[in-house]
């Protein structure tokens, strides 16, 4: 063995230190940006608030197979349903940001805190993490059949010669459909007239109960909706979106029947716990990408009245902190309270 001076091979070992450690922080940078090759190694579930049948149990369950089918793992629907999406937003905030608990909620989830603020028992923004936006789907404003209006003017004209004799029908308080029909009611200058909103537990009784003839107007993603107008059991008079669907293409938009500044959608996302590690967010969030922008994702969507509006991680966060702020102005005008 050679003979190093005793301070020639301390500063050999310093040496070797810096170099060892300078390959391990150069291995944590990778391990930052590059998605974890052994993710997913076993089943994802993701936990739906509401319960089967709805719209977004029906577009989780499309999103899942493809989801998995990307990943190479299955992918499992938990239905966690109560207190207008809170029970399964609770259970997701509970648990570990591993990536095999996944949460995917409509626009319901930032409108809650809107309503039961301190009451809630999580924190819709802080302990989530926003992965990707998936779809989006304009409601249908549509009416009993024996209500005396093909128009949304001439529904509108009827309402105000007798406001006692209507009301509304709206899915579950706090949905899409309960803020739509609040602006509805707000630009159709009917606020003052105070007609009856009906609130139901969700969209199989409210079809029920406007076909019936117990409620007269009802705003309603397509995918419940659809099948009863095109059954003619209830009578479409506008889409919320800013556009006509293709599925109802003689049916106008809000802002065609008259009122101009209407635009409204009810949107889907894929959330995580808290602190989900980075690269786990990229490898989702780029599955989430590849799913929602296939060609048979979108012709299976817009089958079921969707439209895909992929929004990375980012783009995500931004767009819910934006329509966090107009549902939060629809609530103001039109007096929503929880109490």
């Amino acid at each position: 063995m050679p003979n190093i001076p005793f301070r020639s091979r301390r500063s050999c070992i310093k040496g070797i230190a810096a170099v060892v450690g300078g390959l391990a922080w150069l291995g944590s940078v990778q391990a930052q940006t590059q998605p974890d090759a052994s993710y997913p190694s076993r089943p994802i579930t993701i936990v739906v608030p509401h319960p089967p049948g709805g719209s977004v149990d029906g577009l989780a369950r499309i999103f899942a197979v493809k989801l998995g089918e990307e990943l190479k793992q299955s992918v499992i629907i938990d239905n966690r349903a109560g207190a207008s999406g809170m029970v399964g937003a609770g259970v997701v905030a509970r648990a570990a940001p591993d990536g095999y608990t996944l949460y995917l909620n409509a626009s319901i989830h930032n409108i809650n805190p809107l309503l039961y603020g301190k009451k809630m028992t999580f924190d819709a923004v802080k302990d989530f993490t926003p992965i990707s936006g998936l779809a989006q789907g304009a409601l249908i404003f549509s009416v009993n059949n024996d209500v005396p209006a093909k128009t949304v003017q001439e529904f509108v004209g009827v309402v105000k010669a007798a406001p006692n004799k209507y009301n509304f029908a709206t899915t579950g308080f706090g949905s899409a459909g309960h803020l739509a029909i609040a602006q509805f009611a707000y630009e159709a200058g009917l606020s003052d007239l105070q007609v009856p909103i009906v609130l139901y537990k969700g969209g199989g009784p409210a079809l029920t109960d406007l076909i019936g003839g117990q409620v007269h107007a009802l705003a309603d993603p397509m995918l419940s909706s659809l099948p009863m107008v095109k059954s003619g059991k209830i009578r479409a008079l506008a889409v919320t979106g800013d556009k006509r669907s293709p599925l109802l293409p003689d049916v106008p938009t809000m802002r065609e029947a008259g009122l101009k500044d209407f635009e409204f959608y009810s949107w889907y996302g894929l959330w995580a716990p808290a602190k989900l590690p980075e690269p786990i967010l990229k490898k989702l969030d780029a599955a989430a990408q590849k799913v929602t922008t296939s060609a048979s994702m979108k012709e299976q969507l817009e089958n079921l009245g969707f439209e895909s509006s992929y929004r990375n991680s980012a783009d995500f966060a931004q767009y819910i902190q934006a329509e966090t702020a107009k549902y939060g102005a629809i609530i103001k005008q039109a007096n929503i309270t929880a109490d």
